[in-house]
């Protein structure tokens, strides 16, 4: 069990260690750098002409650590991590395009909203409906169409159609939340290696707590649970490879490429694990980022509206750009959004357990 948890994270770790430098020379040779925003902190200017798209990295070497672990373990790839690598790897190849087109074209704008709306719908809306099939011999799908905590919740039945809805939201929300998170030097690639890993430590348990090998009061019904683990333990070395050289200074970014798949894969594993609600917790982190833009552009709107001026909550959102324009240094930011990012999981998993012992 354990084993193929580590072939995962080392094989992960290693591939993307090698890689990232490899795709550092490549996009460097054919110009592939980050367009920077004019308007955003004026000492981001100097990382203009980094390479980027380095999410490529992620996304290979999370299917190859995977794909190796299951060869060398004999094991059959499950339901469940395929459907959440398929989620990783749509929603990056959305972001890959974006990043194309934002290079190729020399400017921070990709793909249309639109267009871009529309693959992350078919990614996403495939993900929800295939997650509703394949019944193991239990006949346990991938996901359940119950809202679920730490377990399903009972009485909170959405059905298929409203499941597919529900799903979409969460997918939405948790890639849009990486990819404001993805601003500073390993800010967003530090905070989700340590979101997989919470997701390692709850597959594992689950995995050994499951009603299916040990059926008991408090056990999960979950289809896959040591395969989510795996996939988790793919997507957090993958993670700590590349902070290597993203780190500050980065030598390359993620781009759209990498948050998009890191914020879908995240989804994926909170749905096929049934802890959507508690992921809110564990990327307690990427949800602040997210809201502070909320906030921004609602009572900007607001203001606008009553007054004529829009006036602002923030410097300037997502948050770790208002802390920079007080004066802090990037990587002090990035630092401290780390701890933040930690605490969350720390607190996650201790309600996981604290879940799990008191039914008990």
């Amino acid at each position: 069990m354990m084993r193929a948890v580590l072939f995962a994270a080392v094989i992960a770790l290693v591939c993307s260690l090698i890689g990232t430098p490899i795709a550092v020379k490549f996009f460097a040779r054919r110009g592939y750098g980050q367009e920077i925003r004019e308007d955003g902190p004026q000492s981001h200017q100097i990382k203009r002409g980094t390479p980027t798209m380095g999410g490529t990295v992620i996304v290979l070497s999370t299917l190859f650590a995977y794909f190796l672990t299951k060869l060398l373990t004999e094991k059959w790839p499950t339901s469940s991590a395929l459907l959440v690598l398929f989620l990783m790897t749509g929603l990056g190849a959305v972001g890959f395009v974006d990043d194309f087109i934002k290079i190729f074209r020399q400017r921070n704008l990709g793909l249309r909203a639109r267009a871009k709306l529309v693959g992350q719908s078919a990614v996403t809306i495939a993900f929800a409906v295939l997650a509703l099939h394949f019944p193991n011999s239990m006949g346990q799908t991938p996901a359940s169409d119950h809202v679920s905590f730490l377990y399903d919740i009972g009485w909170l039945s959405l059905g298929p159609v409203v499941f597919v809805i529900f799903s979409y939201l969460v997918i939405a929300g948790w890639s849009n939340a990486v990819n404001l998170t993805d601003g500073l030097d390993g800010l967003a690639t530090g905070a989700s290696a340590m979101a997989f890993a919470a997701y390692v430590v709850i597959g594992v348990w689950q995995y050994g707590q499951s009603c299916g090998s040990s059926p008991s009061k408090g056990c999960y019904e979950v289809r896959d649970p040591l395969d989510l683990a795996i996939v988790a333990a793919s997507l957090m070395g993958a993670c700590f490879g590349f902070l290597w050289w993203n780190a500050a200074p980065a030598k390359i970014f993620m781009g759209d490429t990498g948050s998009l798949a890191l914020g879908g894969a995240f989804a994926g594993l909170a749905i096929c694990s049934r802890t959507e609600l508690l992921a809110v917790i564990i990327g307690g982190l990427f949800l602040l980022e997210m809201f502070s833009v909320i906030i921004q552009v609602g009572f900007f709107k607001a203001t606008r509206i009553r007054t004529g001026t829009g006036r602002r909550v923030f410097k300037m959102a997502p948050l770790h750009n208002h802390f920079e324009l007080l004066g802090w240094q990037e990587v002090n930011v990035t630092i401290r959004f780390w701890i933040i990012a930690g605490l969350c999981v720390a607190l996650g998993l201790g309600v996981f357990y604290g879940g799990f012992a008191a039914t008990k």
